[in-house]
């Protein structure tokens, strides 16, 4: 028993001591008990004094999918039945389909497998309680919006920008990026920058499918429409590359340096015909050379230097191209901000090179095409956004200037009235010219770095924008503004022909009024020409008449 004051309660104790003995043996055994007792391993327990509690911190583990290929060989046929014989194995699949144990069987299959898909469906966690009614327009119920599916972020630890994104052909199961840095003389580039690009699985974000390996960082990449597995990119030092992904991540085709682009390519096009196998390219080297992808080394199959004719043939560099058709016909968007209607027919360079408008005040970044009505088009440079017809040398809708760059746009190629738009402040602005078209019917921001690119899928309801950073995002629009409205199409063309004609008559008005100008300034220069008065050529031929008759000379007739 321990004693003390009250109050010394709370106090430290102290009145405990150690000493050399230990307390065991100051309380000695009694001698009968000790003959007993015998000595025991040492035991040590750990007593927890505080209570166990069922709260736990839980993360689930990661799923990598990773894609491999698998052989099947044909087995578990009976000796009876050759399976190399089509007839005899379809004979045999008739006789096991009829059999009841066979049909028992498959119907347990059935339900087990039914139970578990039924189960994704018990509880969606995206369905939509309730809808938004404010702003809803011409879209009835589904007011516009788009959501992110996934985000792809670069491997590499090296920070580069999105410079390209291609779209699988095949209903866009994947997609291929290129990556470069693209400031002129960035440190980055000397410290040696990764030449990696990639192909994703977009069921798949967390890993890339597939790498190519290029001799330079890919500036562009683009898939083949025709056959998914061939690729072809313009590199950083003005090389083409050639990609087959079923051969490996190195390139199947190069060109050569002496025969190649003098700048980075900017952009490449698959030709449209017969055969998958040419392409054409641009560079800021003022170049558009035609390429057939089987004979990279032989160097291009056709070129031409695009030039200025209205300022003493000064070369313009390429930044764009968009074809026509099939035609050779092509838009040629310049780094000093003019479009140029090229044709790959023409006979002499002269003829190959046709009008040239006045676009922006700054690098056509990007030029796309209408797809419903491929003579009009949308350019972006500087800080605006223009929509052109192809016959006329003014834009007919032109946008407001943003605080930021406009760096590309994509049509979408289910609605002919809806094109996107990326900026330098990470908004991505979709358009939709059937509802209004002074400003964007949706803005979002994306991210907090520039969208450098973006792609619209074919199918029109995903969007993939790729940012400065090296970040990818794939993004759903809404259904309102991916499937087409009624009467879209001919109302979005009735505005646009009827901006056309405006625009026409601007331009008839303005080439009046300058042709007015033009005669006024002649009849203000005109200089009288100097001859003798009339009165005096009348005298001289009067005195002329009477010395040739001899008579008396009287009074001078009138002249009239």
């Amino acid at each position: 028993m321990y004693q003390k004051e009250r109050h010394e309660f709370g106090r430290p104790v102290n009145t405990f001591g150690f000493s050399e003995v230990s307390i065991l043996e100051e309380f000695v055994p009694e001698p009968e008990l000790r003959s007993n007792h015998l000595e025991r391993n040492p035991t040590i327990l750990d007593v927890q004094a505080i209570p166990e509690l069922s709260e736990n911190y839980v993360n689930t583990d990661t799923v990598f999918n990773k894609s491999q290929g698998m052989v099947h060989h044909e087995g578990g046929w009976p000796k009876e039945v050759d399976y190399t014989e089509k007839e005899q194995t379809l004979r045999y699949k008739k006789k096991v389909e009829k059999d009841e144990e066979y049909i028992r069987q498959l119907r347990g299959c059935v339900e087990a497998l039914q139970s578990d898909i039924m189960q994704n469906y018990s509880l969606d966690i995206y369905q939509e309680y309730f809808d938004n009614e404010e702003d809803v327009g011409n879209y009835g119920a589904d007011a516009p919006s788009a959501k992110t599916l996934a985000v792809f972020k670069d491997p590499s630890e090296t920070k580069r920008s999105v410079t390209k994104i291609s779209w699988h052909p095949d209903a866009g199961r994947k997609l291929a990026c290129s990556f470069a840095i693209m400031q002129f003389q960035d440190r980055r580039v000397h410290a040696g920058m990764p030449m990696e690009s990639y192909i994703w699985d977009v069921n798949n974000p967390n890993t890339p499918e597939t790498k190519v390996k290029p001799p330079s960082p890919l500036c562009c990449l683009e898939y083949n429409p025709k056959d998914a597995n061939l690729l072809v990119g313009g590199t950083y030092n003005g090389l083409i590359t050639f990609f087959d992904t079923r051969v490996g991540e190195m390139p199947k085709e190069t060109s050569l340096i002496e025969t190649s682009h003098r700048d980075p390519v900017h952009s490449i096009i698959w030709m449209p015909g017969k055969t998958p196998f040419e392409c054409v390219s641009t560079s800021t080297d003022a170049q558009v050379l035609w390429w057939d992808v089987r004979k990279l080394a032989d160097g291009p199959i056709d070129k031409m230097w695009v030039e200025d004719k209205t300022e003493d043939n000064i070369r313009m560099g390429g930044t764009s191209m968009e074809y026509a058709g099939a035609g050779g016909k092509f838009l040629f968007g310049s780094e000093q901000g003019k479009i140029v209607g090229c044709s790959r027919k023409g006979k002499t360079p002269a003829d190959k090179i046709g009008n040239i408008f006045e676009g922006h005040s700054g690098p056509i970044y990007a030029l796309a095409r209408n797809a419903y009505f491929p003579k009009f088009y949308v350019t972006v440079g500087d800080w605006t956004v223009k929509v052109w017809n192809e016959e006329l040398k003014t834009p007919i809708m032109t946008s407001k200037y943003f605080r930021s760059y406009v760096l590309d746009a994509a049509w979408s190629q289910t609605r002919p009235g809806v094109f996107c738009t990326s900026k330098m402040d990470g908004t991505l602005d979709v358009w939709d010219l059937f509802a209004k078209s002074v400003e964007p019917t949706l803005t979002i921001q994306v991210d907090n770095e520039g969208l450098k690119c973006l792609r619209i899928q074919e199918a029109g309801s995903l969007v993939a924008t790729g940012t400065v950073d090296g970040s990818i995002y794939m993004l759903e629009l809404s259904e309102g503004l991916s499937t087409i409205q009624n009467n879209e199409k001919a109302t979005v063309m009735a505005a646009l022909e009827r901006e056309s004609k405006r625009e026409k008559n601007l331009e008839a008005r303005a080439k009046e009024i300058r042709a007015k100008e033009k005669r006024a300034a002649e009849m203000a220069n005109a200089v009288p020409v100097e001859s003798e008065p009339w009165e005096e050529s009348v005298k001289a031929l009067e005195t002329k008449f009477w010395s040739a008759v001899g008579g008396q000379e009287e009074e001078p007739v009138a002249a009239s």
